[in-house]
């Protein structure tokens, strides 16, 4: 089995105060593993800013991401369940999941990202990220 996504960048049940919050929550895993410094999450937070909800890529799935930076030191994922409704002002709204890709450079995070587009394509994968009651469930969801 490939590790899709690491078990300590997995967080779940979480509150968010608002979209921002929610994608700083989803991030914290990559910061406290270095994998990431705080101007990624800045700048993936700008891009939302800058361009609008594009990252709410499907019905209660957000995708945070930005152009790759001096601000990556490894390319990771982390993903982030929330409790409460988050709210992107999107039509995809309400968002319950939020995905951190942080990309070190244009491709390696390439062969991971396919990884996650393929487990995404399932039919009612969100509802089952969303159903998971431990960091290990959606470990184990993610990585199978």
């Amino acid at each position: 089995m490939e590790e899709v996504i690491h078990f300590h960048h997995i967080l779940i049940n979480q509150h968010a105060d608002s979209w921002e919050d929610a994608i700083r929550q989803a991030a914290a895993p990559l910061i406290k593993s270095e994998a990431i410094k705080e101007a990624y999450v800045d700048s993936m937070i700008n891009s939302v800013k800058t361009l609008g909800p594009y990252i709410v890529i499907m019905p209660h799935f957000a995708l945070a991401h930005a152009a790759p930076s001096d601000a990556v030191k490894r390319s990771e994922i982390s993903i982030a369940t929330f409790v409460e409704d988050v709210i992107f002002h999107s039509d995809n709204d309400p968002v319950k999941v939020v995905m951190c890709l942080a990309c070190k450079d244009k491709t390696s995070h390439m062969k991971q990202l396919s990884l996650i587009a393929e487990k995404l394509m399932k039919e009612e994968i969100i509802e089952q990220i969303c159903a998971c009651q431990s960091v290990q469930a959606l470990y184990e969801l993610l990585n199978q």
